[in-house]
C-alpha cells in the first residue's frame, strides 16, 4: 500500500474510532457496554496512528496517539495513557516541537502521579533536548535537565543524575551564570575523585570549573587552583592544571602571545571543544594586546 492508501486507511480509522466514542457516550451506554467501544475506539486510534506513521504524516500521527491516549486515561489506564501521549509526543517531533513537549509533559504527569520517577526523567532530557536543539531556548532545556536531575538523584541514580547537571553547569556558562556552573562542577569534581573509575573525569571538571573562575576574577582562579590541588594532588600532574598555570602566568603579564602559544600547544594533543574554545576566548579578551580577534586561538 502507498502513502496516500496508508493515509486513506488512517482516515477511516480516526472517523470509525470517532463514531464509536459518541455512541459510548449515548443514553444506553450502561446497557450495552459503553467501555468496549471506548476500548475498540481505542484501538482504532493507535492503529490509524501507526498508519500515519507509515505515511510519514507525524501530525496526524502524534494527534491520533493523543486521541488514544485520552480514551486510556478514561478508561483509567494510567500506563497505556501515558505510553502514547510518549508515542504522540515522539510523532510530533518531527513536526511540531512544542506540541511534542505538551505531549510529553502530560506523559511526565502520570508517571511521577504513579511514582515512576526514573522514566520521568528520561522524558524531561527529551524535552531538554528538544529545547535545545529545535527550539533554541537555552533556560528552559537547563530547566528540564535540573529537574530530570532531581529524579534521578531522588531514585539514587547518581551518575544519570551528574550527567544531566554537567549540561546544566556547561550551558549556565555560556549564558554567563559563572557561579552556578562553578559549583556544579566543583561539587561533580568532589564525588568523582574518590572513585578509581570516574577519578580520571575529575580532572576535568576542576579545570572547568577553573576556567569559570578565570573569567570572573584572576585572583579567585588562583586560589581555585591551589584548593584543587590539595583536594586532589593528582590534578597536579594533569595537562589541564599545567595549563591553567601557564594562562594565568601569560595573564598576570599581560602577554597575548604566551597565552595563545600555550593554548596551542595544548589543544595539539588534547583538542579543545567547543565550549572549551569559548571559555579560553573569554579570557583571552581580558589579555592585553589582543586585537587580533579570536581565529588565532583555533
Amino acid at each position: 500500500m502507498d502513502n496516500a492508501g496508508k493515509e486513506r486507511e488512517a482516515v477511516q480509522l480516526m472517523a470509525e474510532a470517532e463514531k464509536r466514542v459518541k455512541a459510548s457516550h449515548s443514553f444506553l451506554r450502561g446497557l450495552f457496554g459503553g467501555n468496549t467501544r471506548l476500548e475498540e475506539a481505542c484501538e482504532m486510534y493507535t492503529r490509524a496512528a501507526n498508519m500515519f506513521k507509515m505515511a510519514k504524516n507525524w501530525s496526524a500521527a502524534g494527534n491520533a496517539f493523543c486521541q488514544a491516549a485520552k480514551l486510556h486515561m478514561q478508561l483509567q489506564s494510567k500506563h497505556d495513557s501515558a505510553t502514547s501521549f510518549v508515542d504522540a509526543g515522539n510523532a510530533y517531533k518531527k513536526a511540531d516541537p512544542q506540541e511534542a513537549i505538551n505531549c510529553l509533559n502530560a506523559a511526565i504527569d502520570i508517571y511521577t502521579d504513579m511514582g515512576r520517577f526514573t522514566i520521568a526523567a528520561k522524558h524531561h532530557i527529551t524535552i531538554a533536548e528538544i529545547y535545545e536543539t529545535e527550539l533554541v531556548d537555552i533556560e528552559k532545556a537547563i530547566a528540564h535537565y535540573e529537574q530530570s536531575a532531581d529524579y534521578y538523584k531522588g531514585e539514587e541514580s547518581n551518575s544519570s543524575a551528574n550527567k544531566c547537571l554537567l549540561k546544566v553547569a556547561a550551558y549556565a556558562a555560556q549564558l554567563e551564570q559563572y557561579q552556578k556552573a562553578i559549583e556544579i562542577f566543583e561539587q561533580i569534581g568532589a564525588n568523582t575523585m574518590d572513585n578509581p573509575l570516574l577519578k580520571y573525569s575529575a580532572k576535568d571538571y576542576f579545570f572547568k570549573a577553573a576556567l569559570c573562575h578565570f573569567i570572573v576574577d584572576e585572583l579567585n582562579a588562583k586560589l581555585a587552583l591551589e584548593k584543587y590541588e590539595e583536594m586532589f594532588p593528582a590534578f597536579t600532574d594533569s595537562r589541564e592544571c599545567k595549563l591553567l598555570k601557564k594562562l594565568l602566568e601569560a595573564h598576570e603579564e599581560q602577554n597575548s602571545e604566551a597565552y595563545t602559544e600555550a593554548v596551542k600547544e595544548f589543544d595539539s594533543i588534547s583538542r579543545l571543544d567547543q565550549w572549551l574554545t569559548t571559555m579560553l576566548l573569554r579570557i583571552k579578551k581580558s589579555v592585553q594586546g589582543d586585537g587580533e580577534g579570536d581565529g588565532d586561538l583555533k
